[in-house]
């Protein structure tokens, strides 16, 4: 997809840009699979609000996603490529041999009539879903599980993949989006090529609306508040809070290690991001 730049005819449009949305064959979604989607606004179970800055936006549909790719040996075909709502990638239906129909993420270069099939003999071409251990080293990849069986969880936002460094013994060496080098078991799946959409990341939004739309609501700085609201508050004149950056509730926020150190997954990592 491309960017479009609009005419500066209003203060809105002088910095807003998006997509072209050319490759999208359709704008209804496939009705058997989609639901209902409820937004809490960022609330837990108790009705308070246990994550900020969440709440309004459009009203949407959940599209189901296939990401297990369990439709082993069935051949299928790609019949459209469409927007969804709620990620960052383009959503792909598929029609399947034996009258099943699927969401998959769209691949880059992935077009309506394209053959899909997941499995150990699948060919290697993109959108099929293959276990790493029968995909060949330096290419790329995406929608890669953790977990056998339980479905993709890596490398799924557009313009994501990851690269097949290795194979050794059971697991084999992937290089993440974020540079981490990580092993992962052999038999899980993966799907080849990368995923489409990556002009998304490009996007200027433009106004503060167009935010409140994806139920984004505003931030406000902790150095502007009150003392009683955030530790950065308070302070005569204006002040950068006189401390180390802390969240709200006193955790420090910039380059204090958050992860677990004895995390049962940290074995897996040969190569942390930073």
């Amino acid at each position: 997809m491309g960017i479009k730049v609009y005419k500066p005819i209003t203060p809105t449009l002088r910095f807003k840009t998006g997509l072209t949305f050319e490759e999208l064959t359709t704008d209804k979604a496939y009705k058997k699979l989609t639901k209902g989607l409820s937004f809490k606004a960022g609330r837990g179970a108790k009705g308070r609000i246990s994550v900020r800055r969440k709440g309004g936006g459009h009203k949407r549909k959940y599209r189901a996603i296939d990401f297990k790719r369990d439709n082993v040996g069935v051949p299928g075909k790609v019949v459209s490529i469409e927007y969804d709502p709620n990620r960052s990638a383009n959503i792909a239906l598929v029609s399947f041999a034996n009258g099943d129909y699927r969401y998959i993420i769209a691949a880059k270069g992935m077009a309506v009539g394209n053959p899909v099939q997941s499995g150990p003999d699948a060919p290697i071409e993109i959108g099929n879903a293959l276990p790493l251990e029968n995909i060949p080293l330096g290419m790329n990849v995406h929608n890669i599980e953790l977990q056998l069986g339980k479905g993709a969880q890596m490398a799924r936002a557009a313009g994501a993949s990851a690269t097949l460094a290795a194979k050794e013994g059971d697991y084999v060496t992937l290089k993440l989006p974020s540079g981490e080098m990580r092993m992962v078991f052999r038999k899980c799946y993966a799907t080849i090529g990368i995923v489409g959409n990556e002009d998304h990341m490009n996007v200027s939004l433009g106004k503060a609306g167009r935010s409140r739309w994806l139920g984004r609501r505003p931030k406000v700085r902790g150095v502007v508040m009150n003392p009683h609201d955030h530790p950065h508050g308070g302070g005569e004149g204006k002040t950068s809070g006189g401390r180390h950056p802390v969240s709200p509730w006193g955790q420090p926020t910039k380059g204090y290690k958050t992860r677990k150190k004895r995390k049962l997954s940290s074995k897996f990592i040969v190569k942390r991001r930073k």
